[in-house]
């Protein structure tokens, strides 16, 4: 095995090297997106940031209606063929940013593209767990993160050169250089086989009503107590960069170095830290140590207050290593509950129903956690802590209240075959 092979994310010849390909196509323009799309917006075409702000914040609640709708659709599609479909969408969304001359053709644009986005999370959810089976699928489900950090770390270098031109013609090429990985995405997904529906088959108990997802009492407990951890996407992506800046006395171009850390430490120990995650009982007991261990960067990143600026870097880059940790525990936990906790014939609506409430902690976190923790300096961050120690403590018990109401399913017929990845 060579050195490089030891700590590339991509993993070996197969079905799911497929999809990890078309997941660092995909990530490649995500991370061209994120880094230059809002000064595409605002120095490019003219628009003002808070009506980007306000755009953005509006079409990500739009989307998140998308997420269960299309997630039910690949539980009854062949989700390699409907995610293909979904990126083709998403690929003319992205080119339509070329054509965005005003607010009100911003704002359109922007909700096609978030009702995608939001929907193929879902139908991604249910091709993974197509091509990688239920003993492989919260394994692939942490590779893919892997390679997304990777591909998101090259879009965002590639940017560094748009935004170092500030022209137009850099901008443009910028947005279609994001439309065309997603084409690209879809021409890979194209070459895995088509897989038969999840929900083909006939389960015992009878056909399973629509919507019964969001009706599904003990697993809204269970993932809402995921979207709450997931509070933590918004400390490091906005709340730790602003802290850094105006209360821990660092320079500037730590928050960069801070970034890094998370971004290298991701792509080379997502893999690994996704041992023990494969069954509800085991991921619920991962999700209790995400929740303690974001409880102790939260406590990190707290005392870095006051301190000298030296101090305060080494400080600040040793919670985001302890970050790291339980963001990775947190993740594929929250994937190993989302996966075991639905019934088979219904992953995709229930990973549909999992992302939109991850979806709506996003899209609440920034003002929330901005307010608690930047307006309430140290005693904020102990408060974020306590609420992430208590929810991990509490996801064990809520995962055995979700398990003792699951009755077992019984294929018949249709099933997907396992499939070697």
């Amino acid at each position: 095995m060579s050195r490089w092979s030891r700590v590339s994310p991509i993993p070996p010849p197969g079905r799911l090297r497929t999809l990890s390909l078309a997941t660092l196509a995909n990530t490649v323009g995500s991370g061209l997106w994120l880094t230059g799309g809002a000064l595409y917006l605002t120095r490019d075409v003219g628009l003002s940031p808070a009506a980007v702000g306000a755009g953005l914040t509006l079409a990500g609640l739009v989307g998140l209606t998308a997420s269960v709708p299309l997630g039910a659709l690949a539980d009854r599609r062949d989700p390699r063929t409907l995610r293909a479909l979904v990126q083709l969408g998403q690929g003319f969304a992205a080119a339509a940013y070329l054509l965005v001359d005003s607010f009100p053709v911003f704002l359109t644009v922007a909700i096609l593209e978030m009702l995608l986005a939001s929907g193929n999370l879902a139908v991604r959810a249910a091709l993974v767990a197509a091509v990688a089976g239920p003993q492989g699928r919260v394994h692939a489900f942490a590779t893919l993160r892997a390679v997304a950090n990777l591909g998101i770390a090259v879009g965002a270098g590639l940017a560094g050169l748009a935004l170092a031109a500030d022209s137009h013609l850099a901008y443009q090429v910028l947005v279609a250089g994001n439309a065309l990985t997603y084409l690209l995405s879809a021409a890979l997904l194209l070459r895995l086989p088509a897989y038969p529906p999840a929900g083909g088959g006939k389960v015992s108990g009878g056909p399973r009503r629509p919507g019964a997802a969001l009706r599904d009492v003990r697993f809204l407990a269970v993932s809402g107590a995921s979207a709450v951890l997931a509070l933590h996407w918004t400390v490091l992506a906005l709340v730790v960069p602003l802290w850094t800046v105006t209360r821990a006395g660092a320079p500037p171009p730590v928050v960069s170095a801070v970034l890094l850390t998370n971004t290298v430490l991701t792509v080379l120990l997502a893999v690994r830290l996704a041992r023990g995650a494969d069954d509800a009982t085991r991921a619920a007991r991962s999700m209790r140590r995400a929740g303690l261990v974001l409880a102790t960067a939260m406590l990190l990143y707290a005392s870095t207050a006051g301190l000298p600026p030296a101090a305060s870097v080494a400080v600040l880059l040793a919670a985001t290593v302890v970050y790291t940790f339980g963001d990775l525990w947190h993740g594929t936990a929250g994937a190993g509950l989302a996966y075991d906790l639905a019934p088979p014939d219904a992953i995709g609506a229930y990973q549909g129903v999992d992302g939109m409430l991850a979806g709506l902690a996003r899209a609440l976190g920034p003002a929330l956690l901005t307010l608690l923790v930047l307006g309430g300096g140290v005693p904020g961050w102990l408060a974020v802590g306590a609420v992430f120690s208590g929810v991990g403590l509490a996801t064990p018990a809520l995962t055995r209240w979700a398990l003792a109401n699951r009755r077992p399913a019984r294929p018949v017929t249709g099933d997907r075959p396992a499939a070697p990845v």
